[in-house]
């Protein structure tokens, strides 16, 4: 308890402690209003962002899972029918059909190998970036970005012609004659495949390129001077720290590679001989636009789109489960 002096100084220290005592308690508001601001200005940044991709991206997903419930062929474009309710009816009719099965695997199989391509190549050339000098190093640089930079139907068309039986050179090289790529199943597949990984893997090297350039000298050295190969080094040093940025192109690469269509139809002529080489895409295409049944490619449309946003949540979550910070 505050002492009263005869001159009042014990008031004015009761008053002092009262207004210290309301500054205190007032304080914090400040601080969370100011908190409570700040969270808010970055989504005012991505507003007109947020607002671009919800006109391009949601609406056309929204019209596409709306005509996957209805029948919606030539008939009901024409108007010369109405439009009618079939519910889950197409994606029991999709289900059904075992031909969709079995383009669902080749697509399958044929993404993981892209991919896994794709990502070998790629990592494998960012790693020579940073051993060799600079003239060779722009060299390089510069072909996988013009590979990068060519159109999906012009690269195409080169590696048809370099490939084709009687005026490509590679056969001549190897010496097949009038061997034909695209005619078997499995060796029109290789040589998407080599298309694919070709204009693919210069955003994989670029990317990961810069990030083993932020990577300490003096980790890398250390790891040398430990007698670590160059193979342990990439095992147990760089892939680790750059396991964000692994993540990022292995999740964009899934997407693109799944979803492959130009390649695929310029290269095996829609689809290859009685469809042994179609994937999903242009599957989809085939069924929304070669026999006009648009309910039943928008459907095909809707299953790619659930099954790449499951496999991202799915690696996103086992990273989480890892530790990763994404």
């Amino acid at each position: 308890m505050t002492p009263v002096t005869p001159n009042g100084s014990g008031v004015l220290e009761r008053r002092r402690v009262r207004v210290d005592r309301g500054f205190s308690r007032s304080s914090p508001r400040p601080q969370g209003r100011s908190r409570h601001r700040n969270q808010k200005t970055p989504w005012l940044y991505l507003a007109p962002a947020l607002v671009v991709l919800g006109g391009l991206l949601v609406y056309p997903v929204y019209q596409l899972g709306l005509i996957s419930f209805f029948e919606y062929t030539q008939a009901q474009v024409s108007g010369g029918e109405p439009t009618t309710f079939q519910g889950f009816g197409n994606y029991s009719e999709l289900f059904s059909d075992p031909q969709f099965w079995q383009v669902l695997l080749a697509t399958v199989v044929f993404a993981a190998a892209c991919v896994v391509s794709t990502l070998a190549v790629g990592c494998a050339l960012a790693v020579l970036l940073t051993r060799v000098r600079a003239v060779p190093r722009l060299a390089l640089m510069l072909a996988a970005l013009g590979a990068w930079a060519t159109p999906a139907i012009t690269g195409s068309t080169v590696w048809l012609f370099l490939f084709d039986p009687d005026f490509g050179p590679v056969n001549r090289l190897l010496g097949l004659g009038d061997h034909s790529w695209t005619y078997g199943r499995f060796s029109a597949f290789f040589l998407v495949l080599l298309e694919v990984v070709w204009c693919s893997f210069p955003f994989v090297m670029v990317t990961v390129y810069a990030g083993i350039r932020s990577v300490p000298a003096e980790v890398l050295e250390a790891a040398a001077l430990d007698g670590a190969s160059q193979w342990r080094i990439w095992r147990s040093v760089l892939a680790p720290m750059l396991r964000p940025i692994l993540v990022v192109v292995t999740i964009q690469s899934v997407i693109w590679d799944f979803k492959v269509f130009t390649q695929i139809y310029v290269m095996t002529n829609g689809g290859g001989i009685a469809g042994q080489n179609l994937v999903l895409n242009v599957y989809a295409y085939q069924k929304a636009f070669a026999s006009s049944q648009y309910s039943l490619g928008s459907a095909i449309g809707v299953v790619m789109l659930l099954i790449l946003l499951a496999v991202t949540l799915v690696y996103l979550r086992l990273l989480r489960r890892q530790g990763e910070e994404l």
